[in-house]
């Protein structure tokens, strides 16, 4: 395939917002600074479409994002221009603080500003000169769709509202070292912290590491406005998850269990327990042990994990005994999180298998999903966990048939074969799967002749 060939087919895997191809004709020697059919340089396809997975493809391939195009712009421009926090990350390259001249760095914060402190609709409005309210819809602004932004149309024009995290991204980028303050407002404006702006506040505080950050952040957990204490609680938990040997976890952990103490909002408590469970602290149990009988499930749903045991160690009687109360919750999320725990633990495995058969022919296909993951690779080998495994196999969700058939499949049911069926071709996305691949070894071995 010569590389004129190579270049159309990259045009219209974009195009396609085909990242897979995309990548895979990049890799075989497609220009990442192809022209499509507009002149433009398929980057600004990719961020046009919002197409972050592709973008994120062309640049790591080489694309320019600093190129410049016949109206002035250039691809980081527009990805900037276009709200998308996702989108940017992707364009930004390498290095922009130094690759970038200060005039560019402050005309694109001056964009970014600009956007956000105007607003989405009134921007548009400004340029288009249209009446009327515009048209919002939530979309998700990434290829994995953890976090949403609104998509805002009005006059033809049509923009993402996360130049909040697109500022927030730029001076973290450029290291501009925003006040705390004023960026843990950028997050509790908004609904909930699922959206992209709350997310980018959030890595970008964890990236600065500073005990006068860390202080400044966890200040805000007395905020009169409930939003803040939400930040703090979430920051706290992300940071249990991804920032490791931190320097100040025990002190985490202490300001977790005093919170957790004296907190009265159930819905804040619940909050503070999750984030609690990320770390290891003397006082996670107790914190367990008091809210286990808590009135608000929501509550209730944190304390399994409390019991965590760390690693090999085993639970303690007094986790026991309360996870055997969580596992006959009458709420189903409190027993699936007490099957979690419970179900490693040899002297609960039995109560926590009852407790997943029911939750295996539940209503909620999510609870269905998570039971047969958990029956799958459990120890229990009775007829009963095979049985349960086997009647997901007509459930509607994939993922939920392939666990049930890879529990059948450890077992080496004799039924393992028709799961395989049910499952269906797996694709490449399944290539590296440890389902996928005990299905596969099952079958190569069954398909082996016996020796005479």
């Amino acid at each position: 395939m010569n590389d004129r060939e190579l270049d159309r087919r990259l045009v219209a895997a974009v195009g396609a917002m085909d990242a897979e191809a995309v990548r895979a004709l990049l890799g075989a020697g497609a220009d990442p600074d192809a022209r499509g059919g507009d002149g433009l340089p398929v980057l600004c396809a990719a961020v046009a479409a919002y197409d972050s997975a592709v973008a994120d493809a062309l640049v790591e391939a080489g694309a320019d994002p600093d190129r410049v195009l016949p109206d002035g712009t250039t691809p980081l421009w527009r990805a900037v221009d276009g709200g998308s926090p996702a989108v940017l990350t992707a364009v930004l390259g390498d290095e922009p603080r130094l690759r970038l001249p200060h005039e560019a760095r402050e005309r694109l914060l001056g964009l970014a500003r600009s956007w956000y402190e105007t607003g989405a609709a009134e921007e548009l409005r400004r340029r288009t000169g249209a009446p009327g309210p515009a048209g919002t819809l939530r979309v998700s602004d990434d290829a994995d769709a953890y976090h949403w932004v609104e998509q805002v149309s009005l006059g033809g024009l049509v923009v993402r509202a996360g130049h909040g995290g697109v500022l927030t991204v730029l001076e973290w980028a450029f290291r501009v070292l925003t006040p705390v303050d004023e960026l843990i407002a950028r997050a509790a404006g908004l609904p909930d912290e699922d959206h992209a702006t709350w997310w980018e506040v959030v890595w970008v505080l964890l990236q600065r590491r500073s005990l006068e950050t860390w202080s400044a952040v966890v200040a805000h957990r007395d905020h009169p406005d409930p939003a803040h204490r939400r930040f703090v609680a979430e920051y706290l938990r992300t940071r249990g998850i991804v920032v490791h040997d931190s320097p100040y976890a025990e002190r985490e952990g202490a300001l977790l269990a005093d919170w957790a103490a004296r907190e009265s909002d159930p819905g804040m408590l619940a909050r503070v327990l999750d984030a609690y469970a990320e770390y290891e602290h003397d006082g996670r149990e107790s914190a367990g042990l008091r809210h286990a009988g808590h009135p608000d499930p929501r509550v209730r749903r944190q304390v399994p994990d409390l019991f965590f045991p760390a690693e090999g160690a085993s639970l303690t009687p007094g986790a026991r005994t309360a996870l055997l109360g969580l596992l006959r919750d009458r709420d189903a999320e409190v027993r699936a999180g007490a099957c979690r725990v419970a179900v490693s633990d040899a002297g609960l495995l039995a109560p926590a298998v009852r407790a997943l058969t029911g939750l295996a022919g539940g209503p909620d296909a999510r609870l269905r999903g998570e039971a047969a993951a958990l029956l799958a690779s459990c120890r229990d080998r009775t007829p009963a966990v095979a049985d349960a495994l086997f009647a997901l196999l007509d459930d509607d969700d994939r993922i939920t048939r392939l666990e049930a058939a890879y529990g059948l499949a450890l077992r080496d049911d004799p039924r393992t074969a028709g799961a395989i069926d049910r499952v269906g071709p797996l694709g490449s996305a399944f290539v590296d799967d440890h389902r996928g691949s005990a299905l596969w070894r099952w079958a190569r071995e069954k398909a082996r002749p016996e020796p005479a």
